[in-house]
């Protein structure tokens, strides 16, 4: 159960041994560990103003015990509740990066109608060229061999129908076009289609494209919902697996179990005061400014060898046995304080966290620019 470095450890890099150290050990297998720890919780949230913070919560079973395998099972219902959520999270993912392409697509397509639709005759001439390739290659392409395509080769002898499909904006211009009689009117026919699918369709593409857009925040937030509930399963199911420990106080055979706690106790230290008030540092100290804040602080380490006894049907359990205590006195500033908190981070005191946090704060982080991009957008048009 020992962890990659100890607390100990770490404060003895940054800030060397503890100012002062007391031990306190409890040994009875008939009083429970709680009375105890609420008893010093409570003392030492009176002496420190209620700034205790819980540093470390760690416990092993013997694997023989009956304690390990209620734990096991409650352990194995929060990982099967998160699996669950999960999977829901990452359909509701991928729906969110179908209906990106498909907006991307239409924004697309919507530019050529925006161009087709400008005073600059040049923009509108490119954006018209656009949609007929557009509608060529997919409306009037189902024609097969009656396709624009198709009567444009050789072959079949309009080979000037698709240049002046591409020229002509309007049946009125095509009337203008030096054509033979059998081009212009295949030509004005399918420019009327082509005008006729042009307004339609977009009008159904805008129409389209707001609703992928409000369907987006839909989606958005459903996976916003799913990573609220998925959070606490993901963080019981890690807080009740037990660490791994080579203790020789833990026999596989035998009903035991280890736990340890540690808490963080601080208290910001009243230079002035304690200079002229107190008299615990000079006098002087009470004119000096000082860049950082300093702390009275304390490390309370619980270290607890106890047998688990079950005391309801439901799976409650008490546990007696020896409990030792150590108080750890040091004074700190708040570079001190900040460094010793990333060190935790960096070990695996809060790897029960991490895993929570990455499953599902970071699910959108990638996508979070092309969402923001639609959805802002969307809310602009809804308050105007």
């Amino acid at each position: 159960m020992a962890q990659d470095k100890t607390i100990s450890e770490i404060l003895e890099n940054i800030v060397g041994e503890p100012d002062a150290e007391h031990q306190l050990i409890y040994d009875s297998p008939s009083d429970t560990l709680e009375p105890i720890y609420f008893w010093i919780l409570d003392l030492i949230n009176g002496m420190f103003s209620g700034n205790v913070e819980k540093l470390v919560d760690n416990f092993a079973s013997s694997h023989g015990s009956g304690h390990f395998s209620e734990l096991g099972q409650k352990a194995t219902r929060m990982q099967d509740e998160a699996m669950k959520i999960l999977g829901a999270i990452n359909q509701v993912l991928k729906s969110i990066i179908n209906i990106l392409y498909d907006l991307r697509e239409f924004e697309m397509r919507l530019h050529h109608y925006d161009d087709a639709n400008s005073s600059d005759e040049k923009i509108k001439e490119s954006g018209n060229i656009a949609l007929k390739q557009i509608w060529m290659d997919n409306v009037d392409i189902k024609k097969g061999r009656a396709s624009i395509n198709n009567l444009s080769t050789a072959e079949l002898m309009f080979t000037t129908l698709r240049d002046a499909f591409m020229s002509a904006n309007s049946v009125k211009k095509a009337d203008s076009l030096d054509l033979n009689d059998r081009v212009k009117r295949i030509l004005k026919a399918r420019l009327s289609e082509f005008l006729i699918w042009k307004e339609t369709s977009e009008k159904e593409l805008r129409k389209r494209f707001e609703i992928e857009k409000t369907y987006l925040k839909s989606q958005v937030g459903t996976l916003q919902l799913y990573t609220r509930w998925v959070k606490p399963y993901l963080k019981t199911a890690t807080l009740l697996e037990m660490k791994e420990t080579k203790s020789p106080e833990l026999v596989t055979a035998f009903n035991t179990i280890l736990l340890e706690l540690t808490l963080f106790a601080k208290k910001p230290i009243k230079i002035e005061e304690e200079a002229l008030q107190e008299g615990t540092l000079p006098i002087p100290f009470a004119e000096m400014k000082f860049k950082r804040n300093y702390y009275y602080c304390m490390i309370i380490d619980f270290s607890f060898r106890g047998i688990p006894q079950r005391v309801t049907q439901r799976g409650d359990y008490t546990f007696g046995g020896k409990t030792t205590i150590s108080f750890k006195a040091y004074a700190m500033n708040d570079d001190e304080i900040m460094l010793l908190k990333k060190k935790l981070e960096e070990s695996d005191f809060e790897d029960a966290l991490k895993l929570a946090d990455m499953v599902t704060s970071e699910s959108l982080e990638t996508l979070k620019e092309q969402i923001d991009y639609y959805l802002k957008e969307k809310d602009e048009e809804d308050l105007q």
